[in-house]
């Protein structure tokens, strides 16, 4: 049997029927995870165990060993069924593929399986009250004592920090050295004495984004990531494979009430076009749009290989997706109207109420994961050479 049939068969026979009909989806996992559907955890098992939560790491990390044609069939048979994808988060997107490409074997057993089990959740500590775009002026102090770094200082909007188990971290180590030469890449437990968490509750009325608090933390040296000085190229890497994720290049995601949709049930249908005209337009502006961006990331996705991390193009799928999510959003408000004004419902996905949540949400994301202007700026020199 091929693989598409393969995967095909162990997907019909494995995937629960409740989460095929949008009953709960994927989850973050982690200690703290709470399973309102057993179905949702009874999926992450059954795939982490044949390795298709992250299917393209290697297999002796808990991967599943796949080449990129594999993983991309394995994604059409899942979206076939409507199977959601069974783990999402920052240790798949983020820290796994870094840990993989500047980790040894050591850091690799530790925590890579962990991740792909969805044992353990990660955050992100990169920006500081006082290093946001200009990251290297980040002052985050990890002091060596012995076997250990003693971390002090803060970083700010590490999303998820309250759910979290596990940080990863830039820290200065050499305070004297030049700005970018002088940090390093720490991963440190958050349950280490020392480490507070404070959630900061956002304009959309979540509070997803935290501040997190490091007060005489000891961190163990075996946890530094790459050589100590060397933490700038580990964490541009790193937000490659970030922007990357951001840009579109997630998991598996279920059928969803699309932007058609909404516009034929709000702008009214005629011979089963949109009937006003306006938006009509607007939603084929927005439909062209998506597909390009879609082709495009599809292209280079085919283009590299598993063992390839993805290069500066990430920058335009970041700044791409996330214009692109931001008129999606400005588009569902202007054909809902007053009908999408509201606080309850869950967004542009599940409903007119929660659509405000959500318009509100999007315009974090031209700034999360690397301001816009930061993109372009890394589009202008990076990949189109322009000069200073």
């Amino acid at each position: 049997m091929d693989f598409r049939g393969e995967a095909r068969a162990w997907l019909d026979d494995n995937c629960p029927d409740s989460l095929r009909r949008g009953m709960g989806g994927y989850t973050a996992g982690g200690r703290k995870a709470v399973y309102a559907n057993p179905d949702t955890k009874l999926w992450l098992d059954r795939m982490a165990e044949r390795g298709w939560t992250a299917p393209m790491w290697p297999k002796e990390y808990g991967g599943g060993g796949l080449s990129v044609a594999e993983n991309m069939v394995l994604d059409e048979e899942m979206r076939r069924i409507n199977a959601p994808a069974p783990l999402s988060g920052h240790g798949l997107t983020m820290i796994g593929p870094a840990i993989i490409e500047f980790g040894n074997d050591s850091q690799c057993r530790e925590h890579l399986p962990p991740i792909t089990r969805g044992d353990i959740r990660w955050c992100q500590g990169y920006s500081e009250p006082g290093a946001g775009s200009d990251l290297a002026s980040l002052q985050m102090r990890a002091v060596e004592d012995g076997d250990d770094y003693v971390v002090n200082g803060s970083k700010i909007w590490t999303s998820g920090a309250d759910g979290a188990d596990w940080i990863f971290c830039l820290v200065r180590t050499d305070p004297k050295a030049p700005k970018h030469e002088g940090i390093s890449f720490l991963v440190l437990d958050m349950d280490t004495e020392g480490v507070t968490v404070s959630p900061i509750e956002l304009i959309s009325g979540s509070s997803e984004f935290c501040q997190t608090f490091f007060d005489n933390v000891r961190v163990p040296k075996r946890h530094l990531i790459g050589k100590p000085g060397e933490g700038w190229t580990v964490g541009k890497r790193l937000l490659q494979y970030e922007r990357s994720s951001i840009g579109g290049r997630g998991g598996t995601r279920q059928k969803a009430k699309t932007i058609d949709e909404w516009a034929k049930e709000y702008a009214g249908e005629d011979g089963g076009r949109i009937a006003d005209h306006a938006v009509r337009d607007r939603v084929i502006d927005q439909r062209i749009g998506d597909e390009a961006y879609q082709l495009t990331i599809r292209r280079s996705f085919e283009e590299a290989t598993s063992s390839k991390a993805p290069s500066f193009l990430s920058s335009m799928f970041k700044l791409y997706g996330t214009e692109q999510n931001m008129k999606r959003n400005d588009l569902l408000m202007s054909i809902l109207g007053v009908q999408g004004l509201g606080w309850a419902g869950d967004g542009f996905n599940g409903g007119e109420r929660g659509s405000t949540r959500a318009w509100l949400r999007s315009k974090a994301n031209s700034i999360e994961g690397g301001s816009s202007e930061i993109q372009r700026n890394i589009i202008a020199k990076r990949v189109l050479g322009l000069p200073d």
